[in-house]
């Protein structure tokens, strides 16, 4: 589509489904759901050295900072100030369900699927927690909070739900239990060997893709949900950088660990044994995919024959069948990702309220990607492929 027909993208009868936001989780969102037992044990905040910081069975996790670049004034800063901020230095909408649901209105979005932000974008923050029943509360409790915060959203915010990875049995018992809740999708880790489980090329784990699928679960995994991954942001850039060049080439590179997830899934044959199961690479952007499909393709006619006989169907047909990607920033060559992956697998997201978030203006930042394409597929990635992924009424 040359620019001389660029359709400018109509909105007004789409209802807009935001595939990836944050919740600044409240100090107390773990503390006032625990037993009582558990209670000064499970993730809260508390002082040290005069700055509030997260805890959990006494240990540090990070500081409880406002994890957003969006001021309570409504302000957006750029660059990393942000990291200094509390809690209620925060826009309201970062963690105010009725200011949440205030402010999606004035950006045009209808509906949001929500991660987490203390937990790690993984959970992985609770892995290396020694007593079992802690930690899979760390991971219930959540699920518990998510669940009220769904049903505050009427129907407009979808919470994944945290999955205690380092455990499969409880893994399939909450993934059960989440549905039961009503809640629409599950968040999972990229490697949960790091935290003693077997890594997800495991028959082992074969019993929770079989709940996901039957319950039709998407399996969600966002950008920075292992330890490893996470380390991207932190060792991409070369130490002689600023904390702002540092913020922006770190960044850069956590979007391409996705590859890794999605590259490990196609040759593992997981797809294969469960052609009804759903995965969504997370704020990763979608440029990168088609080349990483064909470098798969590539790569596997590089093997010895007979290895990946188990494989029936190419990586594109994979993805076509099963993953689905979403995008934000990119407009250069949307149209062309679009046509290569199908407008089926694409959705849409704005990271609110991260550092790479879109907000104040997300629709409009996001219409020269969006007049690339006809308007049947701008309703597919703005609205119907979420809606029929996450079940969500529109």
């Amino acid at each position: 589509m040359t620019n001389a027909t660029l359709l400018q993208p109509d909105l007004s009868d789409l209802r807009v489904i935001d595939t990836d936001t944050h919740l600044t989780e409240p100090h107390d969102l773990w503390s006032s759901r625990a037993p009582a037992a558990y209670r000064d044990r499970v993730p809260q905040v508390r002082d040290v050295d005069g700055v509030p910081t997260w805890t959990v069975d006494g240990a540090t996790l990070q500081r409880a900072g406002a994890s957003s670049v969006v001021h309570r004034d409504g302000t957006r800063v750029r660059g990393t100030s942000f990291i200094q901020w509390g809690f209620d230095d925060a826009h309201l909408a970062a963690h105010d369900v009725p200011t949440r649901l205030e402010l999606m209105d004035e950006i045009g979005v209808w509906a949001q699927i929500v991660y987490p932000n203390a937990a790690g974008f993984g959970g992985q923050k609770f892995s290396n927690l020694q007593d079992p029943t802690l930690k899979n509360l760390c991971a219930t409790l959540y699920n518990d909070a998510m669940a009220d915060l769904q049903d505050q959203g009427k129907g407009r915010l979808f919470p994944m739900a945290l999955l205690p990875w380092w455990d499969i049995d409880a893994s399939v018992a909450e993934a059960q239990r989440a549905a039961m809740m009503g809640l629409r999708g599950v968040n999972m880790t990229s490697d949960p060997q790091q935290g003693g489980a077997p890594d997800l090329n495991s028959r082992e784990w074969d019993r929770l893709w079989e709940v996901c699928a039957d319950l039709g679960l998407p399996v969600n995994f966002h950008i920075g949900a292992s330890e490893s991954t996470m380390s991207w942001f932190g060792s991409s850039p070369w130490p002689s950088h600023g904390d702002d060049q540092k913020l922006a080439i770190g960044s850069t590179m956590m979007y391409l660990t996705n590859a890794k997830v999605l590259t490990n899934l196609i040759i593992s044959g997981l797809l294969e044994r469960h052609p009804t199961l759903k995965f969504v690479s997370v704020e990763s952007g979608v440029g990168w995919i088609p080349f990483v499909l064909e470098a798969i393709e590539h790569q596997m006619g590089e093997v010895t024959p007979g290895v990946l006989d188990h494989l029936t169907l190419s990586p594109l047909e994979y993805f076509k069948r099963q993953l689905y990607a979403c995008f934000w920033f990119e407009s250069r060559d949307i149209a062309h990702s679009v046509e290569l992956l199908g407008a089926d697998n694409i959705l849409f997201e704005t990271d609110f309220p991260h550092p790479t978030c879109l907000y104040p203006d997300s629709m409009v930042t996001a219409a020269p990607a969006l007049q690339q394409l006809r308007p049947e597929d701008q309703r597919k990635v703005l609205q119907d492929n979420a809606a029929a992924l996450y079940r969500i009424p529109v």
